[in-house]
């Protein structure tokens, strides 16, 4: 693994030196998009729709639509001025209780690693929070993006990271039609909690798997084993444009021919012949 990110934990006058890698990563199997008359990936471009052009990057800005078809622009310097957390530091705010965190505010997982020489300050901190069953409630900046986070225990090994959703990010719910004060007999109460019980478990993860993923994997390889390949064939775009060049080329020198009545064809093949050029062809200045 390659690390995202290395900076610092700052807890209190503690200052921890850490690095942070992801935790997690997604094996859904990923399609590509297709010509399906010749088999070759679809190339997705920059396109302005009023200048009917492609785009190169540096002709391209950041803008907000404040309302419909109005922008306000921002540029680079605009950016660099927005305020944020210090470049990669873990700021520690508070340290609050597990249980006091819904789980909706979590985002994404980071394995967070001691550098060197900073192992003994890791460990202080992870035995500390795992004794008094505490999480670090945090403030950090990953690729730019100002987040809340949470540092916690993880197998009682490790420092983990938890990206967090803002408190405003987070919807109430209360538009929904949610029924209250609905009546629920004894005897359902009672069935339901007997059903909850009788499918309580240990959580391991591991004894769930995805049917879907399993089943296009076993599609995929039964398509391959069967030629059901679709080969992509050699885009020769610039042997394209280099062909259209010549020919325009070609159709240019015919029609600037035409329109010198002047010139003789007989001495203009015998000097291509010999190899003479154009400059060569004309005829000496008179006196």
């Amino acid at each position: 693994m390659r690390p995202l990110w290395n900076g610092t934990l700052a807890f209190g006058l503690v200052v921890i030196p850490v690095r942070l890698y992801a935790a997690t990563e997604r094996k859904s199997v990923s399609f590509r998009l297709l010509h399906r008359e010749c088999g070759v990936p679809v190339k997705y471009m920059k396109w302005c729709p009023n200048c009917e052009k492609e785009l190169a990057q540096d002709e391209i800005v950041k803008g907000y639509e404040y309302q419909k078809g109005e922008h306000v622009v921002f540029t680079e310097e605009d950016m660099e001025a927005i305020p944020g957390p210090s470049a990669h530091v873990i700021e520690i705010l508070d340290f609050v209780t597990l249980k006091d965190v819904d789980p909706v505010y979590y985002e994404k997982s980071f394995f967070l690693e001691p550098q060197k020489g900073a192992e003994k300050a890791y460990s202080l901190l992870l035995r500390s929070m795992e004794d008094q069953s505490k999480v670090a409630l945090s403030k950090v900046a990953i690729r730019t993006k100002e987040t809340l986070a949470i540092v916690r225990t993880f197998k009682d090994r490790f420092l983990l990271l938890e990206t967090m959703y803002w408190a405003d990010e987070v919807r109430s719910g209360d538009e929904l039609n949610i029924p209250e004060g609905v009546e629920v007999g004894e005897r359902e109460l009672a069935m339901a909690r007997t059903l909850i019980e009788t499918l309580t478990a240990d959580f391991e993860p591991a004894k769930y798997r995805s049917r879907q993923r399993e089943a296009v994997a076993e599609m995929i390889q039964k398509k391959i084993q069967g030629r059901e390949v679709v080969k992509q064939p050699e885009v020769r775009g610039e042997v394209i444009d280099l062909m259209e060049a010549l020919k325009r080329s070609v159709e240019k020198a015919k029609s600037q021919a035409k329109a010198s009545p002047d010139e003789t064809p007989a001495p203009r093949r015998r000097r291509k012949a010999s190899g003479e050029t154009r400059e060569s062809a004309a005829p000496p200045p008179s006196s």
